[in-house]
Formats: C-alpha cells, structure tokens, sequence
C-alpha cells in the first residue's frame, strides 16, 4: 500500500512540473539516425532525373539498410522511370512487405499496373489508399489522377 502511495505521489509530481519544463524551452528530443548521404543522393538524382545515379546510390544504401520500404520504394520508382518494370515490381512488392501502409509505394506501383495495362491492379492500390488516408491524401489523389487519365485515354 505504501508502495503505492509513494507510486502515486511520483506520478502526479511528474505531471505537475511537466508543463514548466516545455514553457523553459527543454523540450524532448527523440534522437535520430544520422542521414544515409547514399539515400540523400539517391533522392537529389531522382530530383534531376538522373535515374543511373540514382539507382547506384539507393542499391548502395538497401546494401546497408535492407529493411527500408522507402530505400525500396525509391529504387522502384527508379527502375520504373528507367524503363525496367519487372525490376520496379520487384522493389515496389519489397516496399510493400516491409510496410503495407507504404502510401508511396502504393501509389508507384499502381501507376505501374498502368504501364502494363493492368486497370484492375492499379484499383486495388487506389482502394488501400483510400482505406490508408483518412483524409484523401497526395498519394490517392495522384494514383486517381492517373487511373482517370488512363481510362480516358483508353476511350
């Protein structure tokens, strides 16, 4: 009971000193993992276009960071740009293990189910978008875009 007691008592201190320390300024910090400079080039050549480039930093980067949806998804989205949608699947599908919830991954992939005339694919991506954004998000608008633009075109 007294453990209890003392229990209490520590929590609502903690509680009641709380807000002074975030009006001082010594805010937590959640610390971070410095950033992967493959990946940030990676992103900078996907910037430019520069898809050759890009790939060879985002492999060097999955080579040390093999569990990121978004290495994975970037090296997709490369490969599509590039022309070699067998290899975009393959890291798109990767993404998506990794992280189901993967909203870029899910909208690249679908705008490839596009390139392969697969409507039916692309969506079922459109419908987990729509389920993975409470809000519609960037992600859904531009996948809806291109399946629009895809069925007008197909007219």
């Amino acid at each position: 009971m007294r453990t209890l007691f003392r229990l209490s008592l520590a929590i609502i201190a903690c509680l009641a000193f709380a807000p002074a320390l975030y009006a001082a300024g010594d805010t937590p910090t959640i610390p971070t993992r410095p950033a992967d400079p493959d990946y940030e080039n990676g992103k900078k050549a996907v910037d430019t276009g520069n898809w050759k480039v890009a790939l060879e930093h985002f492999d060097r980067a999955a080579s040390r960071d093999p569990n990121s949806a978004d290495i994975q998804n970037y090296l997709g989205y490369a490969w599509r740009k590039s022309g070699n949608l067998e290899r975009a699947f393959k890291h798109y599908e990767a993404a998506l293990r990794l992280d189901p919830r993967h909203k870029g991954a899910h909208e690249y992939i679908g705008e490839a189910y596009l390139m392969t005339n697969n409507l039916q694919k692309a969506e079922e991506h459109l419908a987990r978008l729509d389920k993975l954004c409470f809000f519609s998000c960037g992600e859904y608008r531009d996948l809806k875009k291109a399946i629009e633009d895809y069925k007008r075109a197909k007219k």
